[in-house]
Order: C-alpha cells, then structure tokens, then sequence
C-alpha cells in the first residue's frame, strides 16, 4: 500500500565546492557520491550558499508497505519539469538525526499521477496550487 506522506516544494542547488544540496520545504539534506558507495543523502544543518540552482518544483513523498514493485520504506517524487516527474527510492527513508545517512536510488518508477499506483482504493487525486503558474494540477497520493 502507498500512501501520501507529504508533499511541498523542493529546490536543488549546488555550492561552490561542487555540493549538492537538497531542500524539502525548509529542510536540507547533502546530496553525495562517495567513491565508495552509490548516491546518499546526510543530514545538513548548516547553512549553504548557492553557486547555482540545479531544480526547483514540487515533491512527493510516500510511504511504502507492502508494495511488490517498490521494495524499501518511502519513495520521493521529484518535479522536473511541467508535470514530468523523477523518482527515488528510499530503502531507509529520509534521513534522522539518528541515521544521519540513506541511500537514495534513481527508479524508472513514478508514483505520482501513475494510474497503475492510483487504482488503489486508498489512494485519490489532491489538488493544490501550482505556484509558478498560478493553476492547479493534481497530484495522486493518499489523504
């Protein structure tokens, strides 16, 4: 089953020692490649200055259980570009204060506005504003 966690606006920049960071809403997360390991997200409480701005849009995160196609805990959403959407996996979920560091997996799978994941009875469509344009849209997730 699948459902809606939360859901607001995300902004992926960079800084001028090459670091990604990602906000979502007001919190922010390293983004990371160790030459040892895949991608990971670590806990960030420091402030950082922006070189550039990578993406900015809407997120999605959902929580997972007992969902045969999307093994792990919680799957995020990211918007990038008018209505087009990537997706990642989150073995662990986000990262806590107790676990400072999760992988975070690129997928071909996408939960939002995926009629294969809305046919799910727990799962119906939420409207809200889309701020850059001032219309809305919809974004598939439990309430």
């Amino acid at each position: 089953m699948i459902t809606l966690h939360k859901h607001g606006t995300y902004e992926l920049i960079e800084t001028k020692r090459n670091i990604k960071i990602l906000y979502l809403d007001k919190t922010a997360y390293a983004w990371v490649e160790p030459w040892s390991t895949k991608e990971i997200l670590v806990v960030s409480r420091h402030p950082h200055i922006t070189d550039c701005i990578l993406s900015i849009g809407d997120y999605c995160l959902y929580d997972l259980r007992s969902e045969p196609h999307l093994p792990g805990k919680q799957f995020l959403d990211l918007e990038v570009g008018d209505d087009t959407w990537q997706g990642y996996l989150l073995l662990t979920g986000l990262p806590t204060t107790r676990r400072k560091r999760v992988r975070i997996i690129a997928s071909h799978e996408v939960v939002t506005n995926n009629p294969a994941y809305s046919s799910n009875e727990q799962m119906q469509t939420i409207k809200h504003p889309n701020k850059r344009k001032g219309e809305l849209y919809e974004v598939t997730g439990s309430v």
